[in-house]
């Protein structure tokens, strides 16, 4: 029982250290044409979000429908309901859709165990051998990061390459292929870049609807945890239809004064048939 509790306290330290991934989440990715959408904004899991996101906060919202023509959906567009924040549109020309939001950055201040603790619970790997490695585990940081995400959807019965439409975001997952075209047991290519260039070796995360727990330490259990390669491409095995999210959190060191890290968040969410 004492060692359950030790387990139960490091789970509950290191998700409350931990920053919220940001998805936007529908229930059903396939439209019929002049439909009325809804996207929620979930700021947290996949499964449930923590806090609504301020409008203000949003620098840029799009719409990129099947003739790859974008939208600025008005502020009045979005509402609020308990701690999810939706976006409320009507489908453009049919074809393959993209939703992205991208917002401004923000600075956090941490202790060191907390920042230790989130950057293993949320899979920054590589940052955190870096602070073993250098000797610099033990202090705090100061970390300005941003949020960049994305879904895509399908309006009537046709695909379009609206799918691999650049948001041109500081960070974004870009889709070799479009996810609606493809089947369980497939594999989906995606493209990370930052600021427009191929990101090689980034740490890529996925997982499907239902598919998301922690271990031991609190870290992410997904689907899958896989590097880009030296062109920036990261290949996800589709084990079955659904739901499903990539994820990646892109930190640097930064020599600026006051900021000791930048990380860009960035999530893609779509539908397998």
């Amino acid at each position: 029982m004492k060692h359950l509790v030790i387990c139960a306290a490091v789970v509950l330290a290191a998700a409350s250290a931990s920053g919220h991934d940001m998805f936007l989440v529908l229930p059903d990715h396939d439209f019929e044409e002049g439909a009325a959408i809804t996207v929620a904004l979930y700021n947290g899991t996949f499964d449930k979000s923590e806090n609504t996101i301020d409008r203000e906060r949003m620098i840029d919202v799009r719409v990129i429908d099947g003739k790859n023509q974008g939208t600025h959906p008005a502020t009045s567009q979005w509402r609020e309901e308990g701690t999810v924040t939706y976006l409320d549109f009507e489908s453009g020309s049919p074809g393959t859709h993209v939703v992205g939001v991208s917002t401004a950055p923000r600075m956090i201040e941490l202790t060191a165990e907390e920042f230790n603790d989130y950057l293993e619970h949320d899979g920054v790997l590589d940052v955190l051998e870096a602070r073993r490695r250098d000797g610099t585990a033990d202090r705090g940081a100061n970390e300005r990061y941003a949020k960049h995400v994305k879904t895509i959807l399908q309006v009537g019965e046709v695909t379009t390459d609206s799918y691999a439409y650049r948001l041109g975001y500081p960070i974004e997952i870009v889709p070799l292929a479009n996810p609606g075209n493809l089947g369980a047991g497939q594999t989906l290519e995606v493209l990370v870049l930052a600021k427009g260039e191929p990101v090689a070796g980034q740490l890529v995360y996925a997982s499907f609807e239902g598919f998301h727990t922690h271990d031991e330490t609190g870290s992410h259990r997904e689907a899958v945890k896989t590097r880009t390669d030296d062109s920036g491409v990261a290949r996800i095995e589709l084990t079955r239809p659904g739901r499903w999210y990539i994820r990646l959190i892109r930190m640097l060191p930064v020599a600026e004064e006051g900021v000791d890290y930048e990380s860009s968040w960035a999530t893609l969410t779509f539908e397998v048939p």
